[in-house]
């Protein structure tokens, strides 16, 4: 089951809350999920390069308020505040209503970000960088900021291949089947000159124990790094005794050789004297 739902949508109201906040009747339903679908496709083609992880959108009577959440909020406001209000008046535009309001919200650390995250590798993939340099290194940084674990799938004609396969590169544990779980999901693409390859990105960021905000702005996440450093720690100690132990024996052993050796030459040597 954890396998074939979106890991968002199957914990919406659990652990989650909907990125799009708003109550609509039988008549204008679709024409608002149309809306909010018109204002995602727009901002994220848009602010190409303002590593956006997600849009909120709110809206009251007459008013439509879209929050972004973004790891590079001066490109979107730009200077002096210039930027937002072109955005702001192009969604007026858009949406053909006077009352806009535009939040930018700051993501501290877009390492821990799926969306983020799975952009990045895209752009590597995209600059002729190595698919496998570039998982490894979204992987050891994602670690370092202290996810429980992350798992990465890409398909396509990998390297210019002629055949297409997928492969996937998985560190730390990603349990999909529990919903108390915070795991964060995207589903991006590289546009190469052989093809589109396909990034699926899961973030583990630890159990969520207490009761959480649904509040679709609420960013939370582990951000406790002790244990894993700890265990490094071990790591490095039984390397240490591993290092020390298997060599120092290993040359204990051979001098040990090369003194018998040379106890029998001597022996050798006092028979010959004898004989003399």
């Amino acid at each position: 089951m954890g396998q074939k739902t979106n890991p968002i949508g199957n914990r919406l109201g659990i652990i989650r809350g909907w990125e799009s906040n708003w109550y609509g009747n039988r008549k204008d339903y679709a024409t608002k999920l149309i809306e909010d679908h018109k204002i995602r496709t727009y901002l994220n083609a848009r602010i190409n390069k303002g590593g956006i992880s997600k849009i909120v959108i709110e809206r009251t009577l007459n008013k439509l308020i879209v929050t972004i959440h973004t790891s590079k909020p001066g490109i979107i406001i730009g200077k002096g505040g210039g930027e937002v209000d072109r955005i702001k008046e192009e969604l007026k535009k858009l949406t053909g209503k006077e009352d806009v309001q535009i939040n930018i919200l700051e993501i501290r650390r877009p390492e821990l970000d799926a969306n983020i995250v799975g952009d990045t590798i895209a752009k590597q993939i995209e600059n002729r960088i190595n698919y496998k340099r570039a998982i490894k290194m979204a992987i050891a940084s994602t670690l370092r900021m202290g996810a429980e674990g992350i798992k990465i799938k890409v398909s396509g004609r990998l390297g210019g291949a002629e055949i297409a396969r997928s492969e996937e590169i998985k560190q730390g544990r990603v349990p999909l089947h529990t919903f108390r779980m915070d795991i964060d999901y995207a589903s991006v693409f590289a546009l190469t000159v052989y093809g589109k390859i396909g990034i699926k990105v899961w973030i583990c960021k630890g159990e969520v124990l207490a009761k959480r905000d649904l509040n679709p702005n609420f960013v939370g996440g582990k951000s406790d790094v002790s244990d894993r450093s700890d265990r490094g720690q071990g790591g490095e100690r039984r390397g240490d005794d591993r290092r020390g132990g298997g060599q120092r024996d290993d040359r204990r052993g051979g001098g040990d050789r090369d003194n018998r050796g040379g106890g029998g030459r001597s022996g050798g040597g006092e028979r010959r004297e004898r004989r003399n």
